[in-house]
């Protein structure tokens, strides 16, 4: 039986945070999360691969996977799990030949027609969103609702990330309407206490796992 996807994609953005990602990171994969993205919009790519390179090394023998936002160079580079591209950055396949298996490629989409496309591609998994409004883009795409993830289920055999104002209040009815992970940078990053609001995640979709059958 296949291993199921990560219920829980946490986005490290350092403009969110005030604390040094390393830690935030470490904290995050004691709780049991398996799968981060680093989300560095603003730095320069020398700092970005310092970054990353880090964070792989603290990373990677705990068995997480990190992954790159917008850079798969950056993610080759620097050894990380993979690289995510977006609708403006490279396309897949020429994310791929980057970050080649058994690196992840992930491709964003935000309608139906993005999401049928990228389901010819080689990503390994494809995000779907705004799932609700999100103040963490500066230009977001439209709303695409909770509905939208139970048509995509229809349309792809390739795991989907739910992205887009996900709150753990809403966590179970995204996980129920087929999404097999959760995006999250808001309501962990500015919780509190992120790994606590990491754990309360996984317990969320352990739960809905176990009522699926």
């Amino acid at each position: 039986m296949p291993v199921p996807f990560p219920p829980l994609y946490a986005i490290l953005d350092p403009s969110l945070v005030t604390l040094p990602l390393g830690g935030l990171a470490k904290s995050l994969a004691e709780t049991g999360v398996t799968l981060m993205q680093v989300r560095d919009k603003r730095s320069a790519a020398r700092s970005v691969f310092v970054e990353v390179q880090s964070l792989v090394a603290m990373l990677a023998p705990r068995d997480v996977r990190l992954i790159v936002n917008d850079r798969p160079d950056v993610a080759a580079l620097a050894k990380a799990a993979g690289s995510h591209v977006g609708q403006d950055d490279l396309p897949v396949e020429e994310a791929r030949k980057l970050c080649p298996a058994p690196m992840w490629v992930g491709v964003s989409t935000h309608n139906l027609e993005q999401l049928r496309a990228a389901d010819l591609t080689s990503a390994d998994y494809i995000a779907v969103g705004p799932i609700f409004p999100t103040g963490t883009k500066e230009n977001p795409d439209p709303v695409i609702g909770v509905e939208f993830v139970r048509r995509a289920r229809q349309l792809t055999r390739k795991p989907l990330v739910a992205i887009g104002g996900i709150t753990v209040e809403r966590a179970a009815e995204v996980y129920r309407a087929g999404a097999d992970s959760l995006a999250v940078i808001s309501d962990l990053l500015a919780a509190p206490d992120s790994a606590s609001r990491a754990r309360e995640y996984l317990k969320i979709a352990a739960d809905v796992r176990a009522s699926a059958g």
